[in-house]
């Protein structure tokens, strides 16, 4: 390759990664966190569920309260009861699972499980709607995919509620942590290479 090739090459990828090639060390490093606290989860699982449903109990129960405070600036609205009684439902259900992560973790697990096969059954039926395209092999093996997951969670549980999301969180900081490892050697290699 020429050095104007290299240099134009050099040029794209800074463009496209902006500042973050002067900066890639910190996603470097922000990618290794992210794999380390995913390698730990997994170590972990039970203990990160529980984590997570906690985390899921402050999250609801926040939502329900800034869903509160807009309420009462809506005074005129017909609707402003049931948006005062939804925020309610969110404290109360944020509070329970505060309370109890356990059993809101098994809970959780059902209805992720209930989701999967559901959303994989869907995809399945768009596929063979898509068939007369040809390109329907992705979506249907994810769907596929995505009902064997459902099955697999579901032919657990309960038991699965004691790691299956704690599995989920780990899986995707380990995902994420490779992704910025690979985007910050990205960067630096998208540095400008003089002429």
């Amino acid at each position: 390759m020429s050095a104007q090739a290299e240099a134009s090459t050099g040029e794209a990828g800074a463009t496209i990664f902006g500042a973050l090639h002067k900066n890639w060390g910190w996603i470097l490093v922000l990618g290794i966190l992210f794999l380390v606290l995913g390698f730990v989860g997994l170590g972990s699982l039970f203990a990160l569920t529980l984590a997570s449903a906690f985390v899921f109990g402050i999250l609801i129960i926040v939502g329900g309260v800034a869903q509160f405070l807009q309420a009462l600036k809506c005074k005129e609205w017909k609707s402003v009861a049931f948006h005062v009684l939804i925020a309610i439902l969110y404290v109360i259900g944020g509070v329970f699972v505060i309370q109890d992560p356990l059993a809101a973790s098994v809970f959780l697990t059902w209805v992720l499980a209930a989701v999967l096969i559901g959303a994989g059954v869907l995809r399945i039926i768009m596929a063979f709607q898509m068939k007369s395209s040809g390109s329907w092999g992705v979506p249907l093996l994810g769907g596929i995919i995505s009902v064997i997951l459902g099955g697999i969670i579901l032919a657990q549980w309960p038991l699965s509620g004691l790691f299956v999301i704690g599995l989920f969180v780990a899986v995707e900081l380990i995902v994420s942590g490779w992704t910025y490892i690979f985007m910050a050697f990205a960067a630096r290699k998208a540095q400008v290479i003089p002429a």
